[in-house]
């Protein structure tokens, strides 16, 4: 059975819109390369079986996220910073104070000073991670039974 599958462009979902905040503070050519590597992914999957795809949905599950890696680097800093304040000189209780304001920032606006480091590194949104795992599992045949003309079974009311 042959799948025509696609991951969509994402430069300009949602009407005209970025499709995430990140994706928005991110250069067009990253995303172009995170995009066209998830793209590639699927269609290097297309012609492995089952398990393998499953072995690599596994994985994206399992893959860290541009929130989870900024949330781990946020507290190495901060808690960095503690330690070294207490400890050494009290000047380090600076780091914390501007890594916690790079924090509220990214809360706020979707962009803090390590998200282009990290997006330049090929770290991915959960977005984007969800997107490449959905199109696998079309591949895999996960969403054959879903019907497609419209006339979804309907439970019999009795």
């Amino acid at each position: 059975m042959e799948h025509d599958v696609v991951i969509a462009e994402t430069n300009m979902e949602n009407g005209g819109r970025p499709p995430d905040r990140v994706r928005a503070h991110t250069a067009p050519e990253i995303n172009r390369q995170v995009d066209q590597q998830a793209k590639d992914c699927v269609k290097a999957f297309a012609s492995r079986d089952r398990e393998e795809i499953s072995r690599h949905i596994d994985e994206l599950s399992r893959e860290w996220d541009l929130e989870r890696y900024l949330e781990a680097n946020a507290a190495i800093l901060a808690l960095s910073g503690v330690v070294l304040g207490a400890t050494v000189n009290r000047k380090f209780l600076i780091v914390p104070g501007f890594v916690l304001g790079f924090f509220l920032q990214h809360a706020i606006q979707g962009w803090c000073p390590p998200v282009p480091v990290f997006r330049r590194f090929g770290i991915r949104t959960r977005k984007e991670i969800n997107r490449e795992k959905y199109a696998l599992k079309a591949l895999r045949g996960d969403f054959d039974e879903v019907a497609t003309s419209g006339e979804a079974a309907q439970p019999e009311l009795k």
